[in-house]
């Protein structure tokens, strides 16, 4: 099956495309090709030639069949190397779909991140090591105020691996001077399997772009804060502990349930006047006899 390229070819006629800068209006007798024979019928199209643009048609970039082989390996490198992955995520709940989703995109921009410029060690050590670098610096500061804004940039650097340590249930502080004391750079704290052990080789790694623009953001909203005349802040407000009431004392025999106006107007009668009782059933007893 020929294409109409080298139906072209075939006929010694020049193929007009507007990506040539050919148009039909401007075409003359010069484009035309030449056929010995033409049969077309309703089905077919035979097309003979003279036979001197056969060395064309089969020069290789012409061949049909290579043009189609050439295109078939171009689409399968194409889905190797630059194809698109359709990942389908399921979940029971929708509250679940939600976290998977969250994590897998999570995951997908932390890798394009890492192929840009590379990983370092994950779970804070990385930032850890380099509060080690910033005494040096404060040495080159001019001013008391630089060297107290260094230190305190010094302990941000260390937060990270202590906020770890602690989500873990561990002592931050223990964890942060543990991993100064080793000189290996990928040494550091795992908090899924509790133990220290090279970090790298675990798996355990961020992305530097990721590192990179956290340090960046943090700083310019800390001078930010710094520079703004007010600023608005939530309280935490902490949740007051209920006290339990004292239970209440049982009654004793000479106490009753209910007070004494809740009682029966009989029995504050018997209450009241108990002698008026007593001559009453002597009466009745009386008339009985």
């Amino acid at each position: 099956m020929l294409t109409y390229v080298s139906l072209f070819i075939l006929l010694a006629a020049t193929v007009i495309r507007n990506e040539m800068g050919l148009t039909l209006d401007k075409a003359g007798k010069e484009v035309l090709g030449t056929a010995v024979k033409l049969v077309i019928t309703k089905d077919s199209t035979l097309i003979v030639t003279d036979g001197s643009t056969r060395a064309a048609v089969d020069r290789p970039g012409t061949n049909p069949e290579e043009k189609f082989q050439k295109k078939i390996l171009s689409e399968r490198i194409a889905r190797l190397s630059g194809g698109i992955a359709i990942l389908q995520v399921g979940a029971q709940t929708m509250v679940e779909l939600k976290d998977k989703q969250l994590r897998i995109e999570d995951a997908l921009n932390a890798t394009k991140a890492a192929i840009e410029e590379g990983v370092v060690v994950g779970g804070g050590c990385s930032l850890l090591r380099l509060s080690a670098k910033v005494d040096k610096i404060k040495e080159l500061l001019e001013n008391e105020e630089q060297k107290i804004g260094a230190e305190i940039f010094k302990r941000a650097l260390s937060y990270p691996t202590k906020l770890i340590a602690k989500n873990a249930g561990v002592s931050g502080n223990v964890v942060v001077e543990k991993v100064r004391s080793c000189d290996d750079p990928n040494y550091g704290y795992n908090a899924a399997t509790n133990c220290y052990e090279d970090l790298m080789a675990a798996g355990i790694m961020d992305p530097s772009k990721v590192v990179r623009c956290c340090l960046e953001h943090a700083t310019s909203v800390a001078k930010t804060f710094l520079t703004s005349d007010a600023v608005v802040i939530d309280i935490k407000e902490e949740d007051p502990i209920s006290r339990r009431k004292p239970p209440m004392p049982l009654p004793t025999s000479t106490d009753s349930l209910f007070p004494k106006n809740m009682l029966p107007s009989s029995s504050r009668q018997r209450r009241r006047n108990p002698q008026s009782t007593l001559d009453s059933a002597a009466k009745l007893l009386s008339t009985l006899r």
